[in-house]
């Protein structure tokens, strides 16, 4: 069975369509990473998964149950981290793990403490007197305890410095590893989802796309060369994405060497420096979702 089963979703706002027939899944045991410009509505596919918006039409399922009709028990086996890291700033870290410790059978102390405790601060320290990268440390910690069977993570990253992120994409590893996990995670870190995740869904204009890791980056490729001064290009429909800084263009496609050098004759441009490069996921996002 499929943690997530979302199908045929349409949702406008304001009278402007935000999906129309969008259908995706995610099955259990996987990592799934959703990626897409700020504007295209990753926050609001959280939010009806979630139960806190309604759809205009179309179901989501959530480990079995309508989205719209989430149990209480189901919901203690959901974890959220939501978009702002939202922490009671009148506890401290200690009555933090307390609250919400009566709140979750399956919670884990140690988990929250051992996050915790890497920032060097007292069990009496109140959240208001941290940073906005403590603040978020600690409702990790809170997340990470309640040993959830669904990870929801929106924007997990914000306000986390690069050595804090590094130890949490540790800790997710540990977190699927140890059974029948589930991650659905939105980043706009997007090299931390290149080490994490195994599926990934592209959301773009309304309509999403569905492929895993390992595929995306061995058949979307980049390529590099000089171009002639004044050569300008665009994207076709074998040219996906582009950038060109002076007469360095980089090019990305679907196609092979082969097939880019004929397609490039055709226009007129016979690159001697033509190459392929090396292309993170950062690299293909641009590549595939163009720049703002």
């Amino acid at each position: 069975m499929n943690a997530i089963e979302v199908q045929n979703l349409c949702h406008r706002y304001k009278g402007k369509s935000v999906y129309e027939d969008l259908s995706f899944s995610v099955p259990r045991g996987s990592v799934c990473g959703l990626l897409g410009k700020n504007g295209q509505g990753k926050t609001t596919l959280v939010n009806i998964l979630m139960g806190f918006l309604k759809p205009v039409s179309g179901r989501c399922l959530v480990l079995g149950e309508n989205s719209h009709n989430l149990s209480p028990s189901l919901r203690k086996r959901v974890g959220l981290l939501h978009e702002g890291h939202q922490a009671y700033e009148f506890m401290t870290i200690a009555q933090t793990e307390t609250f919400f410790s009566r709140w979750y059978p399956d919670w884990n102390r140690d988990i929250f403490y051992d996050l915790v405790n890497r920032m060097g601060l007292s069990p009496g320290h109140k959240i208001r007197q941290m940073s906005c990268g403590q603040r978020s440390q600690v409702v990790l910690g809170v997340i990470m305890a309640q040993n959830p069977d669904l990870l929801i993570l929106d924007d997990y990253s914000m306000g986390l410095d690069a050595g804090y992120r590094r130890l949490f994409l540790d800790v997710l590893h540990d977190f699927v590893a140890a059974g029948d996990k589930t991650v659905f995670v939105t980043s706009h870190i997007v090299q931390d989802l290149e080490q994490l995740v195994d599926t990934l869904l592209f959301l773009d204009q309304g309509r999403i796309t569905q492929t895993p890791l390992k595929d995306f980056m061995t058949s979307f490729k980049k390529f590099t060369f000089t171009a002639e001064k004044g050569q300008v290009l665009q994207k076709d429909t074998v040219i996906t994405g582009l950038e060109q800084r002076g007469n360095r263009i980089t090019l990305y496609t679907y196609g092979e060497m082969d097939d880019l050098k004929s397609h490039l004759a055709g226009l007129g441009i016979r690159p001697k420096d033509l190459q392929q490069s090396p292309m993170s996921l950062e690299d293909g996002f641009i590549g595939l979702m163009g720049k703002y």
